[in-house]
């Protein structure tokens, strides 16, 4: 932790299973693949009382309370909901092929504001209801970590909006290709996971900042910019 200069003292380290590590991953394949694997690791080390759950709401204590893992654990309880699908179909969320029928189906459907949710065993359904659901435990978390309220006013709504233009980009003649000249050139394309992973990402930061313990020297974390935290 301390090559990111985030604290000064020492907190407790979460154990070595649960630190995720999915910094680096460009290939939306490969990330939806980690994240399937993740999900339940992290869970069982939830269950297993060995990680508070939500990571917004641990104390200086506890295992995995400094600011980075509060932002990925955090990260991976929204999109935990993907991984859940039970009949999954991943070229739905990775595949240039599918991107339009994807998004065509998430803005078709009705948004809601659950975090229990039950599935309908149709991929192209299950993927709309898990991703509110990820949008909506956010919601949660940053109300839990007190955040600032501006940084997720209309958060369903927002995203919806950035699925109307990933539509509207995808409808364009050679989109397949300028997805394939992003990807190779290190860029993220708007396919769905990417979207989706970008905005729990974001809000994830905003919920880490506002809810990681204050320092030994008594600086509080959620003091410091978002730009401290790292990429990826």
């Amino acid at each position: 932790m301390a090559v990111f200069g985030w604290t000064r003292d020492r907190k407790p380290a979460p154990e070595p299973e649960a630190d995720f590590g999915f910094a680096g991953l460009t290939n939306p394949a490969a990330l939806l693949d980690a994240i399937n694997k993740a999900v339940p690791r992290y869970l069982a080390l939830a269950d297993d009382g060995k990680l508070i759950h939500p990571a917004c709401k641990r104390k200086p204590a506890d295992a995995g309370c400094d600011l980075r893992t509060i932002w990925e654990h955090t990260r991976l309880e929204a999109v935990r909901y993907v991984a859940m699908v039970p009949r999954q179909e991943p070229a739905l969320l990775v595949d240039p092929s599918r991107q339009a029928e994807m998004i065509d189906a998430f803005l078709r459907q009705r948004p809601h504001d659950n975090t229990v949710i039950d599935f309908t065993g149709t991929a192209i359904e299950d993927y709309g209801i898990a991703i509110y659901a990820a949008l909506n435990w956010l919601n949660h978390c940053g109300a839990l970590a007190g955040a600032d309220p501006r940084k997720f006013s209309g958060t369903l709504r927002s995203f919806r909006k950035v699925m109307v233009v990933a539509q509207q980009w995808w409808a364009l003649e050679g989109a397949t290709e300028r997805c394939a000249q992003m990807l190779q050139a290190g860029e993220p394309p708007p396919l769905t996971l990417l979207l989706l992973w970008a905005e729990c990402t974001n809000l994830g930061k905003e919920i880490a900042l506002a809810s990681a313990p204050a320092s030994s020297d008594g600086t509080a974390q959620s003091a410091r910019e978002p730009d401290e935290l790292p990429r990826g």
